[in-house]
Order: structure tokens, then sequence, then C-alpha cells
């Protein structure tokens, strides 16, 4: 494609720029490079493969594309995330249980818990009152002696007042 770009020093005529639209639209419209042409990026070998020879098999070096160390992060990575939604699976259906809760549902657990703690709390008590009695009784005089001993310095605005009873 080439352009002249000369300076048009007169006007086109209708014919003339009739004829030079035309140019225009076509060469725009026409293709600037050849179909590719596809090529076959396989081939197969379609021959019989002798059933035994002399030749020895050829070595092929181990040529992994990732190494062991970072396979053995992958699949570790894969085993915590699959426990991890393990987990979260566990915590939803925890917290859908606790969503779900009601007066009547917790009283209704807790009751039977209530009335054993009440049993196992008084059969303790009687246990801890039978062990506890005493067998030695104290035979003689009771003496009851009261000391009341009243302290006071009162001087000006603060005060002391200490009452001992013995």
């Amino acid at each position: 494609m080439t352009v002249n770009f000369e300076p048009i020093t007169r006007p086109l005529t209708d014919a003339e720029a009739r004829a030079e639209a035309e140019r225009i639209i076509t060469q725009s419209f026409q293709p600037e490079t050849p179909p590719v042409r596809h090529f076959p990026t396989s081939f197969r070998d379609n021959t019989e493969v002798p059933p035994y020879g002399d030749t020895p098999p050829v070595h092929q070096d181990d040529k992994r594309i990732v190494p062991a160390w970072a396979a053995g992060i992958a699949v570790a990575s894969i085993g915590v995330g699959a426990g991890s939604v393990g987990l979260g699976c566990c915590a939803w259906l925890v917290l859908q249980g606790l969503a779900s809760v009601t007066l009547t549902s917790v009283l209704m657990v807790t009751l039977p818990l209530a009335g054993i703690a009440m049993v196992a709390t008084a059969i303790g008590g009687a246990i801890n009152k039978a062990r506890s009695v005493s067998k030695t009784v104290y035979e003689g005089p009771v003496v009851q002696n009261t000391q009341i001993t009243n302290t006071s310095n009162q001087r000006g605005m603060f005060s002391r007042t200490r009452n001992d009873v013995r």
C-alpha cells in the first residue's frame, strides 16, 4: 500500500472523489497478510514394532518438572486444607445447633443434669454429716468470761476509740 502525500492544489471533482473513496474502501477491507497455513503439530509413527531384537534398552534420564520437596509440600497443603474444611464443617454444625437453642430445649437438657447434681450433693452432705459426728462427750462446768476494755483518746479534731472484747 502506497500513500501519496503530495499536496492537492485543486479540489477533486465528484467523479474523482467517488473513485478515490471506492479505492480507499476496497483497499481497507483487503487482508494485508496472506492466510496462515495450518501445520500438524504431532506425528505418529505407525510402523510395526518388532517383537524382539538385539538392541539394549535406551537409558532415559529422570527429568521431573516438580522437585520432590515441592510435591511433598503440595500434598501436605492439600491435607491441611481438607482438615480445615472438616473443622469448618464441624464448627458450622455446632453453631447451627446453638442457633436453634430455645429456653425449653436448654431446660430439657439441663434438668436431668441438675437432678443428678442435686442427688449427688445430698448424698455427699449425708456422708459428711455421718463422718463428722463426734463420739467424745465433755462433762464438767462451763465458765464464760467476757471482759470489755474501752480506751478512748480524744484530742482536737481526730479521735480514736479502741474496744477490746475478750
